[in-house]
């Protein structure tokens, strides 16, 4: 069975080399949808919460909401982060309050404290899918990501073969320990 869940990233990117009108910088709301197989947890009859879902994916894909998001040969890049050091937000600002941890992947590198994205590949919808495929494939039991940005939607099924131990009171994935880390239950019977 699958548990979905869908969210939209508001981010500004470009095509740089390509012919067409998407290599002039432009904006987009991204719909993002995550479907999770797994077995039917009983104790709360659910797969996965789709709450918790998001949270899990949000931790770290907000990096993308709100950002900018660049090819690492775009020459667009050093000039942004020179605009950003002279204004005095490159490092960060009070203001910037919507980030995730930063990261690096062979596909992609977040900045947060700049609301900055460096890609490998130009950022398509196709490439997106493949970025959050790999960010999250370790702790979310994916079998298909959708993604669509204006008209554009693309959208790949994956195989899993593993089976994520989860909580039997609220469904969500047990630490290394085999504990909840939002209820406290822990599969030893002792509280965490």
């Amino acid at each position: 069975m699958k548990s979905i869940t869908t969210f939209d990233i508001q981010y500004a990117h470009r095509f740089y080399g390509f012919a067409g009108e998407a290599r002039y910088l432009h904006g987009h709301t991204g719909r993002l949808t995550i479907e999770v197989e797994d077995s039917l947890e009983t104790g709360v009859n659910m797969v996965f919460p789709c709450n918790e879902i998001r949270k899990t994916a949000w931790s770290v894909l907000r990096n993308f909401d709100h950002a900018l998001v660049l090819r690492e040969d775009d020459p667009l890049l050093p000039v942004v982060l020179d605009v950003y050091g002279k204004e005095g937000i490159r490092d960060g600002s009070p203001t910037n309050t919507n980030r995730g941890p930063a990261f690096r992947t062979p596909l992609a590198t977040a900045y947060p404290d700049c609301r900055l994205v460096v890609t490998k590949e130009t950022l398509t919808v196709e490439g997106m899918i493949k970025i959050v495929y790999d960010l999250l494939k370790d702790r979310l039991n994916i079998v298909k990501l959708t993604f669509t940005s204006g008209d554009n939607a693309a959208s790949q099924c994956y195989r899993t073969t593993r089976s994520i131990p989860r909580c039997p009171r609220c469904g969500i994935a047990l630490d290394a320990r085999g504990c909840c880390p939002k209820c406290g239950f822990c599969r030893n019977g002792k509280e965490a």
